[in-house]
């Protein structure tokens, strides 16, 4: 049982799936539920990966430049690319630009969202935490 223990701790984690991948849609959610998201997978994995297709693009940079201005973030990767997407009214595949934004926790990340937590406190909006 051991080694299978080690085994599947030794497994690294696929692109096509990562705990801390936030895939943005730039119709579906709101920006700052994606803001928010963001800051509680950093509390939990220190880093988050945000990840976008096309027109998603802007609200991808928008929510790693808000957590950027806020102190809570870091970039520590960009990434751009182009991928193929199969179009199915035309019948042939299209290329959409995708990009990667990986942020980090700042130094004092814990210490903001502590006195963030303290301020929603003293307003009454108290989060449920998980």
């Amino acid at each position: 049982m051991e080694a299978i223990t080690e085994g599947v701790n030794n497994v690294n984690i696929t692109d096509s799936y990562k705990k801390n991948r936030i895939q943005v849609s730039n119709t579906k959610k709101p920006l700052f539920f994606y803001v928010n998201l963001a800051k509680r997978y950093m509390q939990q994995h220190n880093e988050v990966e945000l990840s976008a297709l096309g027109m998603a693009i802007a609200t991808v940079v928008t929510v790693a430049e808000i957590l950027k201005n806020n102190g809570l973030a870091v970039e520590k990767k960009i990434m751009t690319s182009t991928v193929d997407i199969k179009d199915d009214s035309r019948g042939r595949p299209v290329q959409k630009a995708k990009i990667e934004i990986v942020l980090g926790k700042t130094a004092n990340f814990d210490e903001l969202m502590a006195a963030a937590a303290a301020e929603d406190g003293e307003n009454g909006n108290i989060e449920e935490s998980t």
